[in-house]
């Protein structure tokens, strides 16, 4: 049986993977700006940018289908869609659970999952960060 462990992460640096995992970006106290992935320095002010928990929860804000071809192996079709994440202020541009084809609605509570879903640049299969529907209890 293979384990999460066992697959590569899709880009070091956006997501910790595990239990409890959740999206990790950048913070820049200068001019208290938030950024998801986090850049070397900020793009508004250039000020300096230090690596910061985003947390895992989030609302869904826009979605869509994508139909035609995916890339890196994804399923076919897959979704996409905006989220604002609850721990910071910051609207994302997400993958969705493409095993949830009609239970996500705008305004929706998620919560981040990581699991092997499609391939990495090289063609192996790789650990991805994807947001699902938030069970009643967690909320």
């Amino acid at each position: 049986m293979t384990t999460m462990a066992e697959y590569p992460v899709v880009r070091p640096g956006i997501f910790t993977a595990g239990e409890n995992p959740h999206l990790l970006g950048g913070y820049c106290s200068q001019c208290g700006t938030h950024h998801f992935p986090a850049p070397e320095i900020c793009p508004g002010c250039f000020g300096k940018v230090e690596e910061v928990n985003l947390g895992s929860r989030a609302t869904l804000y826009s979605i869509t289908t994508i139909r035609i071809k995916p890339p890196f192996g994804l399923p076919k079709p897959y979704r996409v869609g905006y989220v604002d994440l609850l721990r910071v202020p910051l609207r994302i541009f997400t993958l969705l659970d493409p095993d949830q084809d009609q239970q996500l609605s705008i305004g929706q509570e998620l919560q981040l999952k990581v699991a092997r879903l499609g391939v990495n640049a090289e063609g192996v299969p790789c650990l991805r960060p994807y947001f699902i529907a938030a069970k009643a209890q967690e909320m």
